[in-house]
């Protein structure tokens, strides 16, 4: 029996032998669920601290949570200079198009979750930002069409129930101090705006790495190319309804009166920056690695730790159904990290084709 050899050229043009190692094994991919981690628990804690302490510009909010993106230029410019042939982008000209699309999205996404911080308390907040596991599972089933097995089923739901119960105690007693009824229903309705956005950009993001990036290894930089393109035009989106609502004027005065002090009040804006790009860059990597839907199903996990983490920072009140609530956010998880490891087990034992194998 002979077994069929291939050169190098078909072996580079094979993706079945350039797939990554599973997701569980990824050392990129398990450093982008951490940067995700960090965004995804301190960001809202950090932007609502804003507004608790007499921060008011939802626009500058919005830009905050993009405005890291030159953080992400030094790689890029890194690259450039040990290969003088290489260009600046390596996207296509494609991509680059979808990803400054996306990038606007964002920076209504962004502008629409600052709404909500400024009106609704952390656990209201997180009740309605954890919806976007539901939109994000529906998108991703009809726009790149996610798999769904009985692990991620019972993952989203028991996460979808879980962070539900987060924001049990609603109602007119919910209302942070100072906010009217109006403003409470207008961030309601604008943070699951965002969430639903959210939910279809995901899949986006997948169905646009997945068609014009591919997934090979060596394709990690198209990751942060992605995000700096995205993270410009968010941001660029967002500085012009600063110009407009004359947001760059009132940062002065603003500092002056916030809570913190002067410089507590320009050390919450850079943190700000900062922590938001780690989530950014994160979840743009575990999309690449693993899935729009993994990415959610993470978030919707990491939103129970920002429940526990508020309660601690803002004193709002724990009770048995938030004790629940985060047992079966817990649970969820679990559930959809063992399916992949078993679905990920199952591919490996699969034997070669043998249409490689010639007598």
């Amino acid at each position: 029996m002979e077994v069929e050899t291939s050169t190098p050229a078909q072996q580079q043009a094979s993706p079945e032998q350039q797939q990554p190692p599973p997701f569980h094994r990824n050392l990129l991919a398990i450093v982008n669920v951490f940067l995700m981690a960090i965004g995804a628990v301190a960001g809202p804690l950090i932007l609502r601290a804003y507004f608790v302490h007499g921060g008011n510009r939802k626009w500058l909010s919005s830009f905050l949570q993009t405005a890291g993106w030159p953080l992400l230029l030094p790689p890029l410019i890194s690259r450039r200079r040990k290969d003088g042939s290489s260009p600046l982008f390596l996207m296509p000209p494609r991509l680059l198009a979808v990803a400054a699309a996306l990038g606007v999205a964002i920076g209504l996404i962004d502008l629409l979750y600052a709404y909500g911080l400024a009106y609704l308390p952390v656990s209201t907040s997180s009740i309605l930002i954890s919806t976007q596991l539901a939109f994000t599972a529906f998108f991703a089933l009809v726009v790149v069409r996610q798999r769904f097995t009985a692990f991620s089923v019972n993952a989203v739901v028991l996460l979808t129930i879980g962070a539900a119960m987060l924001g049990m105690n609603g109602g007119s007693s919910d209302r942070p101090e100072g906010v009217s009824r109006a403003q409470y229903y207008a961030g309601f309705a604008m943070t699951i705006g965002s969430s639903a956005m959210y939910g279809l950009v995901l899949p986006l993001m997948e169905l646009s790495q997945a068609r014009l990036a591919g997934r090979s290894v060596g394709s990690y930089s198209l990751i942060v190319e992605m995000q700096v393109v995205m993270g410009f035009t968010a941001t660029a989106f967002c500085a012009v309804g600063m110009i407009v609502n004359k947001d760059f004027h009132a940062i002065p005065h603003e500092a002056r009166e916030f809570g913190l002090g002067h410089g507590g009040y320009y050390s919450l804006l850079v943190g700000s920056a900062i922590i938001y790009q780690f989530f950014f860059i994160g979840i743009i990597g575990t999309i690449f690695y693993g899935s729009a839907l993994l990415s959610s199903v993470i978030m919707t996990l990491l939103i129970s730790i920002t429940e526990v983490l508020a309660i601690i920072v803002f004193h709002e009140p724990f009770n048995s159904t938030k004790g629940v609530a985060l047992a079966l956010s817990l649970w969820g998880f679990v559930s959809y990290f063992y399916g992949e490891i078993q679905t990920n087990a199952k591919q490996s034992d699969i034997p070669p084709n043998i249409e490689h194998l010639s007598v």
